[in-house]
């Protein structure tokens, strides 16, 4: 019975790291020059092997009972748009128990690295790729910004970032200050390159926030970054949800001539922006604003933009986008409950860029550091609600007593 245990935890162990491998591999893929045709059939492969470790884990009652009813979730999903996206997170959710997802999380980091580097080294070698692109971005000029190999200025700058704080989160807590120094210079450096302001801005909040966490002597320091990451991550959404709700009001500036305050808040939000919202209302359909949301989405909501909060609920629904959101700040009280401070600063960077791009609201689950962490968390969830139900029992059988 133990040899039968062994075995069946290792094709568990081995299935749930080769569908890791294979997602980080598809998504420097998409970042490189070249277009995968099959990426499609290769997601259904991913799904599988999480699929593998879903069966060959032993969940509790409470825990089948959450699979199951967010694999309804995610069926209903499918139906709805067509979209599988929601099912395969919930199976690579679940699929994470008995991860060590420190360590899972460093595999994605070097993997992720090295693929940047070979790709940079292809593009400036002029083996494959393009080193810079010389074109209007939108800002009324005609600029040349370098890409080295990834298609994009936004991308290279993306991919640096998001290396940038996968980093901080595995090895913030042990880095001398020099060498928070040194990554913030390097980035600097890339974004000399790349211009692309809001990638680097948000490093600079991802670095503040570790720091603070990690070298902030007050005792009450890291509480107190814990308390402002739930803040900012929550006004990151709720901020999103108000452009979703507004942005026809940059139609309403240019045709309409209304300078209203409110309006023109959104037009100095646009302009901070550097025109994302204005992206919405570009459209005769305005897609991605408000108007253009439904429960669980339509097949017909396929508009690519960046704003990752909003393009959540434009492509995958009110009710799904509300559900992942709910999940994301228990997540983030759970974290402040159990001291998981750094946790809480990499989701706030995460949050935070979200507000502007679209990189972790993709087809792609290795974009997203987030889910692994939900990942890694997610029964230790349960269980604290649980013990929290039994600790109200006990209070409400109290008050009873007392009362007789």
């Amino acid at each position: 019975m133990e040899n039968n245990k062994s075995f069946f935890s290792k094709i568990a162990y081995y299935s749930f790291y080769a569908g890791v491998i294979i997602e980080v591999l598809l998504v420097l893929i998409d970042k490189s020059a070249y277009t995968n045709p099959i990426e499609g059939q290769i997601f259904r492969i991913t799904f599988l092997f999480f699929l593998i470790k879903v069966v060959l884990t032993r969940y509790s009652l409470e825990e089948y009972a959450a699979i199951f009813l967010f694999c309804i979730l995610g069926v209903i999903s499918y139906y709805a748009t067509g979209r599988n996206e929601v099912l395969r997170l919930v199976i690579f959710i679940a699929a994470c128990k008995n991860v060590d997802m420190k360590r899972c999380l460093k595999g994605v980091f070097y993997m992720t690295l090295i693929g940047c580097v070979v790709i940079v080294l292809l593009s400036v070698t002029g083996i494959y790729g393009t080193v810079s692109l010389t074109g209007d971005y939108g800002r009324g000029s005609i600029e040349t910004r370098y890409v080295l190999g990834m298609g994009h200025p936004n991308a290279l700058q993306c991919m640096v970032w998001a290396l940038t704080v996968l980093g901080l989160y595995l090895y913030g807590e042990k880095m001398k200050w020099y060498q928070y120094g040194f990554i913030l210079l390097l980035n600097g450096a890339f974004f000399l390159l790349t211009d692309s302001k809001t990638s680097f801005l948000v490093t600079i909040f991802a670095i503040t926030m570790v720091f603070g966490v990690a070298k902030w002597r007050y005792s009450k320091g890291p509480k107190l970054i814990g308390k402002v990451g739930i803040f900012v991550s929550a006004g990151s959404i709720l901020t999103s949800v108000m452009i979703a709700g507004s942005a026809y009001r940059l139609y309403d500036y240019v045709w309409d001539f209304d300078r209203r305050p409110v309006t023109m808040l959104l037009v100095y939000l646009n302009k901070m922006l550097n025109g994302r919202i204005r992206i919405l209302v570009e459209n005769s359909r305005f897609e991605g604003t408000i108007q253009t949301w439904s429960l669980f989405s339509r097949p017909e909501n396929n508009y690519f933009f960046d704003m990752g909060w909003v393009r959540l609920f434009y492509w995958y629904g009110i009710i799904p986008g509300f559900i992942f959101v709910a999940f994301v700040l228990w997540f983030l009280i759970y974290c402040y409950r159990k001291g998981d401070y750094m946790s809480i600063a990499l989701t706030a960077a995460l949050a935070v860029y979200n507000i502007a791009e679209a990189h972790i609201i993709s087809d792609y689950l290795a974009r997203n550091y987030l889910f692994f962490l939900l990942g890694a968390a997610w029964c230790g969830m349960l269980k604290d609600l649980q013990k929290n139900s039994l600790k109200g029992s006990e209070v409400d059988r109290l008050h009873i007593h007392l009362k007789k």
